[in-house]
């Protein structure tokens, strides 16, 4: 029997010794990968309407919960942007505007989120499981254009307020209508889409890739504040690398009926020709600070919103069954 036990034991070995060989070819045959990925295949199946309904509510809740705590930091930053030359920034009425701002900022964020969200799911599911960040890319891209049409009136009416050119948010959309016709309500519209489209798929991208390598490495599901930490990082710096598409965004919003300037690249030309290179990064501080803990409070609330409504679906209520 000796001789046969050498021999079953023989065989298993070269079994063993052959599929090593194979699990090593396959390893180096494996591409690198150089993005954070995720297996779309091993996530629940696809809902669009729970997705939107979640993303609607979680980005509405984020969206105000932000805007309302950071309002004052905005509206400084919007006065140093405004400022020509040496002039003096107004410390006062720092929350004007804020109610008017409220009821484009929750349904913009809504309309955001209750895009992005479906659309990331969908796209991560059709790119191949390398190329998550663009995924991200793309979803924060559509999710951006989605909500720029309320966007765009609420930043109108807002940044006019902040500078003081109207005391109350239905007052400055009747004067705004009335002296520039309903499309003064979309001024700097295309200077709002070069600033925020890049903005927002940078952001979800940076703050997505982060999370999924974080989680990898961690091998658990991140905490809310975990959450917030990798949120205000990838806000600070999207916000410094978008700040001089911010300042042409912001001239071309408040210029109102002047027409001082004649389109983005006139815009940009005349900055440069007037107050010099260094004035496309005015209100760079207020700006990193205020998109830092920005997002630090909306990804926080963002995903803790999402997870509470998730833990409320019908499958995931536990049924107690009387004995």
């Amino acid at each position: 029997m000796a001789p046969f036990t050498l021999a079953v034991d023989a065989k298993s070995s070269s079994a063993f010794s052959s599929e090593s060989s194979k699990r090593m070819q396959n390893l180096q045959l494996e591409p690198k990968k150089f993005f954070a990925s995720v297996n779309a295949q091993e996530e629940k199946p696809f809902d669009f309407l729970r997705l939107l309904f979640e993303g609607v509510i979680a980005g509405g809740t984020a969206g105000v919960v932000v805007e309302t705590a950071l309002y004052p930091i905005d509206t400084i930053k919007t006065r140093l942007q405004a400022a020509r030359g040496g002039g003096q920034i107004i410390l006062k009425g720092l929350y004007s505007g804020l109610a008017g701002n409220l009821a484009g900022v929750l349904p913009a964020s809504a309309v955001f989120v209750g895009v992005y969200e479906p659309a990331k799911q969908k796209l991560l599911r059709t790119f191949p499981e390398n190329l998550s960040a663009v995924a991200h890319l793309t979803a924060g891209a559509l999710g951006g254009m989605a909500a720029s049409f309320i966007r765009v009136p609420t930043e109108v009416v807002k940044q006019r307020m902040q500078t003081g050119q109207f005391a109350s948010a239905p007052n400055a959309v009747r004067m705004i209508v009335a002296k520039e016709g309903f499309k003064g309500l979309y001024a700097g519209y295309g200077s709002f889409l070069l600033r925020d489209l890049p903005f927002d798929a940078i952001q979800f991208c940076i703050y997505e890739q982060l999370r999924l390598g974080y989680k990898l490495a961690a091998k658990r599901d991140l905490k809310d504040a975990e959450n917030a930490v990798i949120g205000a990082f990838a806000g600070a710096l999207t916000g410094a690398i978008t700040t001089p598409l911010d300042v042409i965004k912001t001239r071309l919003m408040v210029q109102g009926s002047a027409n001082q300037y004649k389109g983005i690249f006139d815009c940009v030309q005349t900055i440069v020709r007037d107050e010099g290179p260094s004035a496309l990064l005015k209100g760079i501080g207020p700006r990193v600070m205020w998109i830092g803990i920005g997002g630090s409070i909306f990804f926080g609330v963002l995903e803790g919103t999402k997870r509470f409504l998730e833990q409320r679906r019908p499958q995931n209520r536990t049924v107690l069954k009387p004995e």
